[in-house]
């Protein structure tokens, strides 16, 4: 009796904490609108426990692209209701801790698979949300599902990358069909149809793009060809020789496998467009796979940014600048004649590293010398920080950054404090403005110190940054580079001595001839 009783007991407790207990169906849906999960930190896990497969992008700016893709994802979300995949969004901004966990930064879009969080696939930036839906539809396919009817594809607008292999079960037809799961915004297609041999003029093994029954490119397989070259191929011959700088083409422009960039700043109404528009076509021709070629309607109030960030003015148009995507190292072509083979002269010197770059550089503010902190700018950088007679101390800063301002007081500070001492500068400079021709590490604020020598040495200070701190550090490599100005300096004393050493003997010499 007294068993049944305290089981019941127990069981009446289990229902009360049970009734109390919140529905976790209910705190997810909670987060859902129109299907899209809105996470955060303390709903990952159990988001990630409950789907099999978990879409999530890593969003933090408002960007053109930001919104495009945040766009997708609510309308995919709403066509994926009642699949096993869950799309989700993650603001990084709030959710700073989880997306350091993960190594996930803006614009990441990952697909988490059966709760495993360490090993997510990477999914291509989406155009649209038939990007999305398409590239979860490959994932899961085979290269079976790409067969097509070779006479569909001759009347089909949009561009086709037809693959035709002489057997489907080729290792050349899992590369082919690899390179469309990463392309999810381009339509693939495989045929067998003799006709095209034919028609085109093509072999076995062969890819090539297609729009209209017209022919743009042809790739041929080889036993070395990679789903990363072929990716390349397609991304750079889908895209006209030039494209326009436009809202619609800047994600192309940006995503694209090739990272080296030729920009024609042109008004579209000039007198000399069409002229100089042909001539940058016809080089574009000749470095497809290596440059790509994009023109900027400087008269386009929408383009301000761009030319802003080039520091291009509207009057200075029509010019050429070349620049990679991974330095952001910027190169001018020095000519007024913006003819083919100027062009391409140009373009050729880029490519093999003997074309000079191009130093941004604010003009040099008025007084700059006076005061405490010195505001250095392009030109003015290497001849200050380079000074073998002073140890420079130099804030390289983002003017936007919150924690490049937060530098500023405790810059002000160090030049007060190390007002007397004549063999130091403090300066700072605004590394968005103004180009820096040395290599840097780390982000910014960087704080480098160039000690006083000959050699152009730079040293980052990664401590503390506080005034003790900085000034300890300044004091230890100001000393340690007085041991190397003595070398420096005997050095130079006997290279001058054997140089005039040489020259005796050369005018001995001399006279001796006479």
């Amino acid at each position: 009796m007294r068993t049944s009783l305290l089981l019941g007991v127990l069981t009446l407790r289990l229902l009360v904490v049970c009734d109390t207990q919140p529905d976790r169906r209910e705190e997810t849906s909670s987060l859902e609108k129109d299907g899209l999960l809105q996470l955060e930190k303390k709903d990952f896990n159990r988001a990630l426990r409950k789907y099999e497969q978990l879409l999530v992008y890593f969003h933090a700016t408002l960007t053109v692209q930001g919104l495009r893709v945040s766009e997708a994802f609510e309308r995919a979300a709403e066509e994926l209701q009642g699949s096993e995949v869950k799309l989700a969004v993650i603001d990084v901004t709030k959710e700073k801790d989880l997306a350091k966990e993960l190594n996930a930064t803006d614009h990441t879009i990952r697909l988490y698979l059966a709760g495993d969080k360490h090993n997510p696939v990477t999914c291509p930036v989406p155009q649209s949300s038939a990007s999305i839906l398409t590239w979860l539809k490959r994932r899961e396919g085979s290269a079976a599902d790409l067969i097509t009817d070779f006479s569909q594809l001759e009347t089909s607008e949009e561009l086709t990358v037809v693959g035709f292999f002489k057997e489907l079960n080729h290792e050349y037809v899992q590369v082919f069909y690899a390179a469309a799961v990463d392309l999810p915004d381009v339509s693939f297609a495989i045929t067998q149809n003799n006709e095209a041999i034919t028609k085109y003029g093509l072999t076995y093994d062969v890819v090539f793009l297609l729009r209209k029954s017209q022919l743009i490119q042809a790739y041929r397989m080889v036993p070395q060809t990679s789903k990363e070259e072929l990716i390349v191929f397609i991304s750079v011959y889908q895209m006209d020789p030039v494209t326009e700088y436009t809202g619609q083409t800047i994600t192309q422009i940006l995503t694209s496998p090739v990272l080296n960039h030729a920009l024609l700043f042109i008004k579209g109404s000039s007198s000399d467009f069409k002229e100089i528009y042909s001539a940058f076509q016809s080089a574009a021709e000749a470095f497809r796979l290596k440059i790509l070629f994009v023109w900027v309607n400087v008269e386009e109030p929408r383009n301000g940014r761009m030319m802003e960030y080039f520091q291009v003015r509207d009057f200075e148009a029509p010019l050429i600048r070349l620049v990679n995507l991974t330095d952001h190292v910027t190169y001018h072509l020095p000519s007024e004649t913006l003819d083919v083979e100027t062009i391409k002269t140009f373009c050729e010197s880029y490519l093999q590293g003997t074309a000079k770059p191009k130093m941004r550089s604010e003009p040099i503010p008025e007084g700059w010398e006076e005061q405490p902190v010195k505001e250095l700018v392009g030109m003015t950088l290497e001849k200050v920080a380079f000074n073998p007679n002073k140890t420079v101390f130099v804030l390289f800063y983002l003017p936007y950054s919150k924690a490049s301002r937060t530098m500023f007081p405790l810059w002000e500070e160090l030049a007060k404090a190390l007002k007397d001492r004549e063999d130091v500068v403090i300066a700072r400079m605004d590394a968005s403005a103004n180009d820096i021709n040395m290599s840097m590490q780390g982000s910014y604020p960087s704080l480098c110190l160039f000690p006083a020598l000959y050699a152009e040495r730079v040293v980052v200070y990664t401590g503390r940054r506080q005034l003790k701190d900085l000034i300890q550090f300044l004091d230890k490599e100001a000393e340690e580079a007085k041991k190397y100005r003595k070398v420096e300096d005997e050095d130079r004393r006997k290279y001058i001595e054997a140089m005039k050493d040489e020259e005796t003997k050369r005018a001995d010499k001399t006279k001796d001839e006479l």
